[in-house]
């Protein structure tokens, strides 16, 4: 009896450890919450969180087990956070970023992004012909990966590929230090170039310095300026890692066609944007989206009139709603869905609604594509609420809800490993 007993324990043992790991490692290091929003955080017994210090003293102490649902703040800031075990052990810190009400007003344009590189991006790696006619791969033993970035030959710094090329032809096959970027970490390696029978020098890497395609701007904040785009991170098509970028630029775009959306292949809103003209600076590419100033007011159709208060998550409802898109070249329309399920104590990511188109006029566009389009839902009040992309809610006055909340001046919330691959970038491969 005592040796089936065991084994038992043994395993109710490990398996109370392991929900308690994956508890603790789900909780995310930093949260942005917006100034009188309630911090939604689900924990199991045993784990308490407390605020660090006493100028926050309503905070204290206001989790025993189960889940935390409490206004934080009042005050703009941060407030340091530790998770603790029976409220004596520490085992974790959240840093919780209350940012300022703020008023944005809704976009839903069709727009082109062009974006840059911070260095170079390796994204391939193929053998090399030498003069003598032998194969061979210099890359190899250097540490170096796909998904690297590139920044530095030599002790002198690389903005794109044409200063990559320049800089290994004059190492005239001598040996080159190379400083790469892999997970905000600088790593430092060497390679000797190959010589081509072109007389030229090669390190057998595929890079890449720019991409471009087309999205839907989100919305616009008067006081700032600022814009954002997307709703989602624009991610190397052959990395699939989130582009690193030093900057870039919005313009016009013309909508060309649509794809419709079939059971596993999603649509998609085919643009160029060869003729496109300018609207803003691009200076993040993150989980969240594209973001930059707007510096071109003219190019882009902004409603001043529609002007809204971000809400907080908790004022969003569920029920009938409506997005804005734009499917056609200058004509924006909204269109109904219903926002079944809101994601409240989601903290960790950009999934914060489930929502169901039911406007036939879209089904019959699009079967369904909208990517990165204003969501608007129709309960209490007018609201834009950000989940991915953005959406509004209404009855008498207007107002906005920003749900996945970005600030450009906080840390995002950890590294999220997104499987989404924007289309229509059109990519430009370099063999160096």
């Amino acid at each position: 009896m005592k040796k089936i007993f065991r084994p038992i324990l043994l395993i109710l043992f490990f398996l109370v450890i392991y929900i308690y790991t994956c508890n603790i490692t789900l909780l995310p290091n930093s949260i942005i919450v917006f100034q009188g929003e309630e911090l939604n955080i689900k924990t199991i017994y045993g784990l308490r969180v407390n605020a660090k210090d006493n100028s926050h003293s309503s905070y204290n102490a206001m989790q025993t087990s189960t889940n935390l649902s409490e206004k934080i703040s009042d005050n703009i800031g941060t407030v340091n956070l530790s998770l603790e075990l029976f409220g004596t052990i520490p085992i974790k810190q959240i840093d919780v970023n209350i940012l300022p009400r703020t008023t944005v007003i809704p976009l839903g344009d069709s727009v082109g992004l062009k974006l840059y590189t911070n260095g170079v991006l390796v994204v391939g790696m193929s053998e090399i012909r030498g003069e003598d006619n032998v194969n061979y791969r210099p890359y190899e033993n250097s540490g170096i990966e796909e998904g690297d970035r590139i920044i530095e030959v030599n002790n002198v710094a690389i903005r794109n590929t044409e200063e990559l090329i320049q800089n290994v032809n004059k190492s005239n096959g001598n040996e080159i230090k190379i400083v790469y970027v892999r997970d905000d970490n600088e790593l430092t390696t060497s390679i000797t170039p190959t010589k081509t029978s072109n007389n030229e020098y090669k390190l057998g890497l595929w890079v890449r310095d720019t991409a471009a395609g087309v999205g839907t701007a989100t919305f616009y904040e008067p006081s700032t300026g600022m814009f954002t785009a997307l709703g989602h991170g624009i991610t190397d098509v052959d990395t699939g890692e989130i582009v690193e970028i030093s900057n870039g630029e919005l313009t016009t775009s013309t909508i060309v066609s649509i794809k419709k959306g079939e059971r596993g292949s999603p649509g998609e809103i085919r643009g160029t944007i060869e003729s496109g003209l300018k609207i803003g600076e691009i200076y993040k590419n993150g989980i969240f989206g594209i973001c930059g100033t707007v510096t071109n007011k003219d190019n882009i159709d902004i409603s001043y009139s529609e002007e809204m208060e971000v809400a907080l998550r908790n004022e969003i409802k569920e029920g009938k709603a409506y997005i804005i898109c734009q499917l056609e070249n200058g004509k924006k329309e909204k269109y109904e869905i219903e926002i079944q399920k809101v994601y409240v104590s989601n903290n960790y990511d950009n999934k914060s609604m489930l929502i169901k188109v039911t406007d036939e006029r879209l089904l019959e566009k699009t079967r369904w594509n909208c990517s990165g389009n204003e969501w608007v839902a129709n309960n209490s009040e007018w609201k834009v609420c950000r989940s991915c992309h953005t959406c509004t809610c209404s009855k008498s006055n207007t107002r906005i809800c920003c749900f996945c909340r970005y600030d450009d001046k906080t840390n995002e919330r950890g590294k999220i490993n997104l499987k989404i691959k924007e289309k229509n970038i059109d990519t430009f491969h370099l063999k160096w």
